[in-house]
């Protein structure tokens, strides 16, 4: 008869989520996340997969609790750029007030990882790419709608903004002064108008 498990495999991921955007992928190790989830190493295996294995769930997970939610935001209906603005200044502002410095955990792993690692390259250019196209659709609708000059590339704009937001991240792991994030925030939304 096979058994049933002990614990809560949901509960579990979003415990090995938390401990790996704290502390990366590298520092953690199995015995942490052992300690963490409160299970056991053979059931971590058993239900995950190996450390890797949970590391891209954990991040699967991320991806998919935060990138609706800038799709939402720059798909509304109506103006498309106080959306695109309110998305810049958010992600400055978010980084500015991250207590904890864990910044973002896909940003951190493109840093820690993507360079050498394929299955997590491709979930960062996932996430990026989905972000780059909302705002390229924002931007377009923009540009249509009379907000954003005929002369604006909506791509590559797109793709200015995208780089900044990584970038905003990068910083906030530092606890920087918030006017260099705010500052390079509404620098970057000039080229809007």
């Amino acid at each position: 008869m096979a058994r049933t498990k002990q614990f809560d495999p949901d509960a579990a991921l979003q415990r090995a989520l938390e401990l790996f955007w704290e502390r990366g992928y590298e520092a953690t190790s199995m015995a942490d996340l052992v300690e963490h989830l409160g299970i056991a190493r053979a059931s971590i295996y058993a239900t995950f997969g190996g450390k890797h294995d949970l590391y891209l769930k954990a991040c699967e997970r991320y991806v998919q609790s935060r990138d609706p939610g800038v799709v939402e935001m720059l798909s509304q209906p109506g103006p498309a750029l106080p959306a695109v603005r309110a998305l810049v200044r958010a992600y400055a502002e978010e980084s500015i007030g991250d207590e904890h410095r864990r910044g973002c955990l896909v940003v951190n792993s493109a840093v820690e990882l993507a360079g050498r690692d394929p299955r997590t390259a491709r979930l960062v250019a996932a996430s990026w790419d989905t972000v780059e196209t909302a705002l390229t659709s924002a931007l377009i609708r923009a540009r249509a709608q009379g907000e954003l000059a005929d002369g604006k590339d909506p791509r590559a704009l797109a793709r200015f903004l995208l780089v900044l937001l990584q970038g905003i991240q990068v910083l906030g792991r530092t606890g920087p002064d918030p006017a260099r994030l705010r500052d390079a925030a509404e620098q970057a939304l000039s080229l809007l108008d």
